[in-house]
Parts: C-alpha cells; sequence; structure tokens
C-alpha cells in the first residue's frame, strides 16, 4: 500500500571533504596542518594551562553514567598526557577553515586573555578530554 508520501530528496553535495588534518608540535608551538600549509596556534605551554595542566585524569559524573547508562567509562581513572592527546588530534576542513578566519593575535592584554584562534583550538581540546578516549 501507499501512502504517496515521498521521501525528500537528499542534495547532493559535489565538494564534500573527507580529509582530516593533523596536529604538530614545534619548538614549543602548536600548529594545525592545512591544505595551504601550517596554521600556528600558540605556544603549547600556554595551551596545557589553559586545560589545567599536563596531565588530565579522565573521570565521568554519576550523572552522566545515569543519564546515558550504555556509554563505555572503561576509560575512567585513565590519566592521560595533554601534549600527547593533543598531538594525536585530528580536525576536519570546516573546523581548520574555520581556524584560519580566527585571528591569531590579542586585542587584549588581560593576564586570563586568550587569542581567539588559541581559544577555538583549546575548546575543541577540553572536549575531547572530557569525553574519554573511548
Amino acid at each position: 500500500m501507499s501512502t504517496g508520501i515521498r521521501p525528500a530528496a537528499v542534495p547532493y553535495r559535489e565538494h564534500i571533504s573527507m580529509a582530516r588534518y593533523g596536529t604538530v608540535v614545534e619548538d614549543g608551538t602548536v600548529y594545525v596542518e592545512s591544505g595551504d600549509g601550517p596554521i600556528e596556534i600558540g605556544p603549547v605551554d600556554r595551551i596545557v594551562a589553559a586545560v589545567g595542566g599536563p596531565a588530565w585524569t579522565i573521570t565521568y559524573s554519576e550523572a552522566d553514567k545515569q543519564a546515558h547508562p550504555g556509554m563505555d567509562t572503561s576509560d575512567e581513572g585513565l590519566t592521560v598526557d595533554v601534549v600527547d592527546m593533543l598531538r594525536t588530534m585530528t580536525h576536519s576542513e570546516r573546523f581548520v577553515e574555520t581556524l584560519a578566519t580566527h585571528p591569531a593575535e590579542l586585542d587584549d592584554d588581560g593576564p586570563e586573555a586568550m587569542p581567539p584562534r588559541m581559544g577555538l583550538f583549546v575548546g575543541k581540546l577540553l572536549e575531547n578530554l572530557e569525553n574519554g578516549l573511548s
């Protein structure tokens, strides 16, 4: 029996890119690779300090465990090296393009100030650290 309802057409995107770009630490500076060459993020020590230090212990709150009972928490309690974790990060073409458009310099020189590009990168690093290794 036909309902007469046809599925909506899914537009074809000719230029969908599945490219992934790595993160590199060279001479104390973090870079993200791109098709146009490396994008400078900032000093690795400043990025490590922004996430709370060189080591991160993976934890899951009881609320998260109850809300997501099927979640893999086998990595809970594992302490990871932040620089090692950052070096394993890969990024989509879209994220890399967004990074490139964010200013690498500061307008404000306050003690907690961070260039927008570095802030975006630190946010992604924190997300990866908070979500664990599974």
